[in-house]
């Protein structure tokens, strides 16, 4: 006896089409929920380090301006052309470099003042040590330089010489004319200021002051 043949008209048959074709295996679907569960997960994450990296790097920057206002001088300092608001970044960066400039300044003038005071200590030691030998000399031999002579001397000296020079430059030059003058001038120098006519004049004079002194 032949079975029958369902018919595609048949009801049962497309009701159990219908359930074969929408039926899905359950761990399918959780395998899928939990792909899309960890890739958002996953954004989530790198999205969050990502914002808590720039919000360290905001804050670092904050912190280096915040120490640049505490430690340059000239950003304590209240600029009335800006009144009370707070100074902007640029500024503070200007105002940095500003500061670091009059910084190199100081210290290259300083540098200048080191050396300087070098030089004084290197000649006041070269003064010492000549001090201390004229000092020595001084004592291995106490009689020395009682003969020396002064300065007061020394002027005599020069004051007679130039004393005898203007009697014969007085007694010579004719003041009639400045061309006379002149003409007059060059003969004295010619006649009076020879060095045997000096050396003349000097000897008087010593002998002469010599006689003062002693």
């Amino acid at each position: 006896m032949t079975e029958p043949v369902a018919s595609p008209e048949d009801p049962w048959v497309k009701v159990e089409s219908v359930y074969s074709d929408n039926s899905q295996d359950p761990d399918d679907e959780d395998s899928d929920y939990h792909q899309e569960s960890y890739k958002e997960s996953y954004k989530d994450r790198r999205r969050r380090a990502h914002t808590q990296a720039e919000q360290k790097r905001r804050d670092a920057i904050k912190r280096g301006y915040d120490d640049l206002q505490t430690i340059v001088p000239t950003c304590q300092q209240q600029d009335f052309s800006i009144g009370s608001q707070k100074l902007s970044k640029a500024i503070v960066l200007q105002k940095t470099i500003d500061y670091i400039q009059f910084l190199h300044k100081e210290k290259k003038k300083q540098e200048e003042e080191v050396c300087t005071l070098r030089k004084d200590v290197t000649a006041l030691k070269i003064m010492k040590v000549n001090y201390e030998q004229i000092v020595k000399a001084h004592q291995n031999n106490p009689h020395e330089g009682d003969d020396q002579v002064s300065d007061q001397v020394k002027f005599s000296v020069f004051q007679g010489l130039m004393d005898s020079l203007f009697q014969s430059f007085n007694a010579s030059i004719s003041v009639s004319s400045f061309q006379e003058l002149s003409a007059c001038v060059f003969s004295w120098i010619e006649e009076h200021c020879k060095p045997q006519t000096l050396r003349e004049i000097m000897v008087s004079v010593l002998h002469q002051l010599k006689n003062q002194l002693y």
